[in-house]
Formats: C-alpha cells, structure tokens, sequence
C-alpha cells in the first residue's frame, strides 16, 4: 500500500503538503499523524501506510513546511543535528494552525465523512516525539475525537492545558527515555490523576523512539503493546468495527475444512507471518507462506484432526483462542512433528492460538501447545522421571476436577494438615 503527497489548503489561502494513505476500502475515520523532527519521512509514510491498513484515511502533514518544505531527514549525526536546528525554529502557535487545517481537510474529504462510529464524521490525533506533543496540542486546540501521543516531548511544559483536553487520550512513555525522562512522566501522572479519559502507559527498558522499526532503538515488544492500546482506544471511539471473530472461523475453515490455500491467504494481509512457537514453522512474507502452508500445512494435516473450542477472548486487534487439538499421527505432520515417521497413536493436546489483525485481514498467528506432551502420546519420550505429562493435559483442561501436582514429588509432604497451618 502507497499513498501520495497531497496539498492541504491552510484558512489564509495558501497550501502546504502531507501524505496521504487510504485503507484498502478507500473510507474510514480520519487520522491525522504528527511527525518527529525529522519530517514526513520514510518511518513516518509506512506509518501512515500501516494505519491505512486498520482501515484509517491518514493525513501526515508536512508541520516543518513554514521552515524548509519536504523535510525528509535519516538517523545519522549530520541529520540529527539538522533536524535539531528546524525543532529550534519551530513555532508551537503556528503548529497549532497547521494542525487545524489538516482536520478540516480530512473532514471535508468524501472518504471521511460519515464514516465514523455512529455515521459520525471523526477524527483523531496521534504523533510521535515532537508529534507527540503536537497531538497533546491538538487535544487540546483543535477539535479531534481521540489523541495518541508517544513519547512526546515538553508534555511537562504544558500541563496548564490539562484542562482544555476534554476528549479520550492515551500516552505512551519509554521506562529508559533519554528525551522524556520518568520525573517528566510522573509530573504528567500526578497531572492526569484524576482525568479517566486519559491512559498514560510505561513500557519498561524501552528508550526514546521505541516505535520507529526504521532506527536501532526500535523495541519491538513495547511497539506491539504501544500499538494495541492504540487501536483500542481508536476502535472504541470512531471504529471501524470488524468483526474478528467471524474473520478468524473464516480462516480455520479454509485451512482445515475446504483445505484452500488460496483462500487461506486472502484472509491476510499482503504480508503476513505465521509461527508455530515449540517447532518455530511457519512463513513471513506470502511467498514463503504460500509455500508452507501448500507444501507443509493446509494439505498435510490428518484428515481426522479436529479443533474443539474451549475458550475465546476477542481484543480490538487480536483473538486468543484456548481449544483441544486432536489428531491421529498417522503422517508425517511437517509443521508438528517434522521428521518423525507416523506412529498411528492418537494425539489430544491443549492449544492456545494467537492472532493478531490488521484492520479486516489477519497479520500474524503465534500458536502454542506443550510439545513434550505430544512426544509422550506418541511413544517417542519416556515420561519416567521428567516432569512432563501425556493426554493429562487435555483432561485436566477439560475437567478442572482431575488430580494437581501429580508430577510433584514432594506434594505428599505438605500434607493438608502443615498446608492449613
């Protein structure tokens, strides 16, 4: 997905210029997004690209036009310091008149309006570093339905506007920021105390930028929390709604019912990953899940494997779904048990899947199960002496009733009387 540098017309009649990125429907909420110093580059159009892809219209002005027009600046020395240099001519007021323009494009666009939560027209605000304070502005200056701000910086200088943000916001911090250090984040605490409508989130031992996939500060752990808050409070407030439940029973029906690779794939993004945890199968990228899931997956599973639901969450961005997987070992399962020849032994395990969507598509699956259970049922690991169980797992599941701490040796020395005391 691309998008293209468009004009936005400012209230005195000029123009200046942003990216715009349009999710694969062509309509949705408005999201206007607020670049670091370092200008609507590379990092900041994926971005955009990327909440396209939750089914947003994203509008990323260009807020350094008023010093040099197109900003686009790397990571090196030099470009730090140059970005650096813009941030000190960098007028705040202005901003805020930049910031309001950009809104009133993106309501005024066909592919906004209306499509809101509600029928509503929305938008919302999110930045990074210096966007970061920009959206903390824009709640507070512009008329915006939501605010995400990340790491954003001089937040402890404007804490008097606190008043002013009346609408849903959440804030994301580095625990090892250099930039927005913790004293800076307790002040905005201590601030926002009392204000329900704003989340104020710390991501331990993750530094300044941790967000940015394009920089080596990039933590990828905290970028994922970061991102799911975001969208929950995204979704809860102008939508889109998708229904991810529907969207995931789609998906398991290609891969075990009508066993369609082609039509397992379309319910993906264009590049998605798949990983099977204890054996580390799967694919990123669709040319090398395509080919998984032709050669080693879809086509090679038992024809008596069955996936009975035991529980389901379903998040604003993601599915964790508890089940019992059965199956009898009657081939070899490339994606279970690579390597090992069948045993005809039937096999009953827990599993738990992950899935994580991007707008109305799945983006990746983490699946886990105890790999040393199905080892066990199969004959090929010796349970004496190791604390690993067989087909218990899935009883016990299933029947909280049965037997706890059978594999503990020492259970029996507790005793209920020394356990009541």
């Amino acid at each position: 997905m691309a998008g293209e540098f468009i004009d936005i017309p400012t209230r005195d009649g000029g123009t200046f210029q942003g990216y715009l990125a349009l999710p694969e429907g062509g309509k949705g909420p408005g999201l206007m997004i607020l670049q670091e110093i370092f200008g609507v580059n590379e990092a900041i159009r994926a971005t955009s690209d990327y909440f396209a892809e939750e089914g947003y219209v994203v509008l990323a002005p260009d807020m350094f036009h008023r010093i040099q027009t197109r900003v686009e600046l790397g990571y090196s020395d030099a470009e730090f310091a140059t970005a650096f240099d813009y941030l000190g001519k960098f007028d705040f007021a202005k901003a805020v008149e930049d910031m309001s323009a950009t809104l009133d494009h993106l309501k005024g666009m066909d592919a906004v309006r209306g499509q809101g939560k509600g029928g509503a027209t929305q938008v919302a605000a999110l930045g990074y570093c210096l966007g970061g304070a920009l959206a903390y502005q824009a709640a507070a200056h512009c008329e915006v339905d939501a605010a995400v701000s990340y790491y954003g910086v001089y937040l402890e200088q404007q804490l008097h506007l606190r008043d002013r943000i009346a609408c849903p916001m959440v804030m994301h911090f580095g625990g090892a920021d250099d930039h927005v250090p913790m004293e800076s984040v307790e002040q905005i605490r201590e601030a926002f105390a009392d204000s329900d409508h704003v989340l104020i989130n710390v991501y331990e031992g993750a530094p300044h930028a941790f967000a940015n996939r394009f920089r080596e500060c990039y933590d990828k752990a905290a970028a994922g929390m970061a991102h799911s808050r975001t969208i929950a409070l995204l979704r809860a407030v102008m939508g889109p709604s998708y229904d991810l439940e529907r969207l995931w029973e789609m998906h398991c029906y290609y891969e075990f019912a009508t066993r369609d690779v082609d039509a397992t794939m379309g319910t993906m993004v264009a590049e998605p990953y798949v990983n099977h945890i204890p054996t580390m199968t799967g694919g990123v990228g669709y040319t090398e899940l395509h080919r998984f899931y032709k050669h080693h997956f879809v086509n090679s599973n038992p024809d008596d494997t069955a996936l009975i639901p035991v529980s389901r969450t379903v998040g604003a961005d993601r599915v964790v779904d508890e089940m019992i997987f059965e199956f009898t070992h009657d081939r070899e399962i490339d994606w279970m048990l690579p390597g090992v020849a069948p045993t005809g032994k039937r096999v009953r395990i827990p599993l738990v899947g992950i899935i994580n969507f991007r707008g109305p598509k799945l983006y990746h699956e983490h699946i886990y199960w105890d790999q040393a259970s199905v080892l066990v049922q199969i004959g090929v690991l010796d349970p004496k002496d190791l604390p690993v169980a067989g087909i218990a797992t899935a009883e016990k599941m299933l029947d909280e009733s049965r037997p706890s701490n059978t594999l503990m040796k020492r259970w029996a020395e507790s005793g209920p009387a020394e356990a009541a005391e």
